[in-house]
């Protein structure tokens, strides 16, 4: 990430922790700090339930807890003079949470609540900025997609355990900025793309999606060794994808310019379908196959999204600089360069993958 491109350096020699800051988004965010930032301390808090120990950075300047932040032990060990918190813990995926609903509890509801109510007695925070999800309060439609906003109305009806978690966690935060002043920030993602997400990594959780999470990696891998890639209601779906290196961005922008209490969505602001991303992917590897049809996935009622800019972009001055073509071509080509590491964390899981089928 060039620096030069970054925010000015604000959380200059401030201390920060990054829950979950060894997985996907969280590793990205912690180099991107470094790298443009030059902030005191950066503390990191994974269980590596679905990280890789290679996604830490090495420097001097990150401190690496293994364990999770609903553990006691753990969190107790943590000081609380953090300026800055980022929570992007969560038990990966809708799939998942399906699978499992009290891992996803475990992982997700409880890993929010206990870091709430523990740097509610912190006087030096500034900003927590939580890892919401736009798929929580998008319009279920199979329709032309509409725009997201940050109020859109909230239902009690939900696909998985994944989603109704990720909501808890928002209301949970609310209730610590009323009853604790908690200076509490939700970021609203998309769905985030790019290097550092390395399939298979972790722990095996009980489905194939241990393996195949979303669907940009699990394209790329499969495209470069030309399988077809499966298209959930014949490719009649949509989402609206954000680069990972922007998403960083977008989460500094919510540490720095959030108010609290608000919602900001980070987000490309357009939709793409599966169907377009499947062929570009496809030119991109050089790809000999095509694609398969499928059927929509029993428990997905989310078919077309989109999140709107439009509040991010006039409250945070945040917008998106990678377009969905220079972005999977970067993940394209990271994904080569990682070829070894990402295979090592798929093969450690076919004897699980081969008993579950």
């Amino acid at each position: 990430m060039n620096a030069s491109t970054t925010l000015e350096s604000q959380l200059f020699d401030n201390k920060i922790l990054i829950v979950g800051g060894a997985g996907f988004v969280g590793s990205n965010l912690c180099h991107y700090i470094l790298e443009s930032q030059n902030p005191k301390e950066i503390w990191i808090v994974d269980n590596l339930l679905s990280s890789d120990i290679s996604n830490v950075p090495k420097d001097s300047r990150v401190k690496f807890v293994l364990g999770s932040i609903a553990d006691d032990i753990v969190l107790h060990k943590l000081p609380l003079d953090f300026d800055y918190v980022f929570h992007l813990a969560c038990y990966h995926g809708n799939q998942t949470s399906i699978a499992n609903p009290l891992a996803d509890h475990q992982n997700n509801t409880l890993t929010s609540l206990k870091l709430f109510e523990y740097l509610s007695r912190s006087s030096s925070l500034k900003k927590v900025v939580y890892a919401a999800a736009g798929c929580a309060v998008a319009e279920k439609t199979f329709d032309d997609a509409k725009p997201t906003f940050e109020d859109a109305p909230v239902s009690l009806f939900h696909d998985s355990p994944y989603s109704i978690s990720k909501l808890i966690g928002e209301m949970y935060g609310n209730y610590f900025l009323q009853r604790h002043n908690l200076p509490f920030v939700k970021a609203r993602f998309q769905n985030v793309y790019g290097p550092r997400e390395i399939l298979g990594a972790g722990q095996w959780r009980g489905t194939v999606h241990t393996v195949w999470r979303n669907v940009i990696p699990s394209f790329i891998w499969k495209s470069l060794h030309n399988i077809p890639l499966p298209l959930d209601n014949a490719g009649n779906t949509s989402r609206d994808f954000i680069y990972v290196e922007d998403m960083a961005k977008g989460l500094v922008a919510c540490a720095l310019k959030g108010e609290p209490g608000d919602a900001y969505n980070l987000a490309s602001g357009t939709d793409t379908s599966i169907l377009n991303l499947a062929k570009i992917i496809n030119d991109y590897t050089g790809s000999s196959a095509d694609v398969e049809l499928l059927p929509a996935r029993d428990w997905d009622r989310s078919g077309k999204r989109f999140g709107s800019t439009e509040k991010s972009a006039k409250y945070l001055s945040f917008t998106t600089t990678v377009n969905i073509n220079n972005g999977l071509m970067k993940t394209v080509e990271w994904t080569k360069a990682n070829y070894d590491l990402i295979k090592a964390n798929i093969d450690k899981h076919d004897y699980f993958i081969s008993k579950s089928l």
